[in-house]
């Protein structure tokens, strides 16, 4: 796959991301908190209100909610933040920014609510078609009515055969499309079950007139932490699905999930999106910042680092015996 042809969906404005009290991204000063970034080259912070700053923050989620629920200079810090993070991503090349707000509230309202303000402040920071996300459909309806069309068709994420209502949104929006592998009932396991599941979603897009080139199939990547084989699952199914769907349908993986309850997560995770890549995916939902196709060619097969992460997610090292040793050695 050429790296020319390398898509980042730029995944960090999500409410689910959090940050640890104490870390390096949070100040506590007199018992409150504040969560630390840069926009225009200049550190800034934004204030988290007491009742968010228990265990780890959701900067995405503290954001919007004083965005949509405070006034004055906090209201004003809030959109700032989101636009230093819309910015950022373009910066590092995101071709679409994803919107997930789920974890902001229960209410699937308020959610939409605060779909709908996300995706205005973004657009004002970024020239980037935005991809909007969620489990609720009214939500993804939400952020996609508010999409600016003129910056290229929005992305949905996602469309799948457990929501069917989804197929129909991507019609009536227009819409480019992240098509999930999950069945109409269950989550798939092994790479013929997902293939299988992407064949039906694509048949029923083909069908509704959805070029080829605005679908990007996700085979769901899961953590090697809980089975070491989901990873050669994922790269089976890659391989398969480029060899049966074609050159124009896109391929792409939300990298971070194969490193979920490991360390040294950067590691696995480059050294996965440069295995997928090599398996057929033209994509990945990232952060830009720690995978584009400039640091997935940077990255040397031969290294140490390489090897034992490859090992981890090939199933070539059980329970990651040889790569937990390197890390407690201090050699990754």
């Amino acid at each position: 796959m050429s790296s020319k042809n390398f898509i980042v969906i730029g995944e960090k404005i999500h409410c689910s991301r959090s940050v640890r009290v104490g870390g390096s991204r949070v100040r506590t000063t007199n018992g409150r908190c504040a969560i630390l970034y840069s926009r225009h080259g200049e550190p800034r912070e934004l204030p988290v209100p007491p009742e968010l700053a228990a265990g780890r923050l959701r900067p995405c989620a503290v954001a919007i909610a004083l965005a949509l629920r405070a006034r004055g200079e906090p209201a004003e810090l809030a959109a700032d933040y989101l636009r230093a993070i819309a910015e950022e991503q373009e910066r590092h090349g995101a071709a679409f920014l994803d919107i997930n707000v789920d974890e902001y509230s229960a209410d699937p309202a308020e959610c939409c609510e605060a779909m709908r303000w996300t995706v205005g402040i973004v657009q004002e920071a970024s020239r980037r078609p935005v991809s909007v996300d969620s489990s609720h459909v009214a939500v993804l309806r939400a952020g996609l009515e508010v999409s600016d069309r003129s910056r290229g068709r929005p992305l949905l994420n996602c469309v799948s055969l457990e929501r069917p209502e989804t197929f129909s949104l991507a019609t009536e929006y227009d819409a480019e499309a992240v098509v999930s592998a999950a069945g109409a009932g269950a989550l798939p396991i092994e790479a013929g079950e997902r293939v299988e599941n992407l064949a039906r979603a694509l048949e029923l897009l083909r069908a509704a007139g959805r070029p080829d080139e605005t679908l990007y199939l996700d085979p769901l990547v899961m953590p090697v932490a809980t089975d070491g084989r989901h990873g050669l699952r994922v790269l089976n199914a890659i391989a398969i699905a480029r060899g049966r769907f074609g050159p124009a349908v896109h391929i792409t993986v939300g990298v971070s999930n194969v490193s979920y309850g490991l360390p040294a997560r950067h590691l696995l995770n480059e050294v996965f999106a440069h295995l997928a890549r090599d398996a057929g995916a033209d994509s990945a939902i990232a952060d830009p910042a720690q995978i584009s196709a400039e640091r997935l060619d940077r990255l040397d097969p031969t290294a140490e680092p390489f090897r034992l992460a490859r090992a981890v997610l090939m199933n070539e090292d059980e329970f990651a015996t040889a790569f937990l040793d390197a890390v407690l050695a201090g050699r990754l």
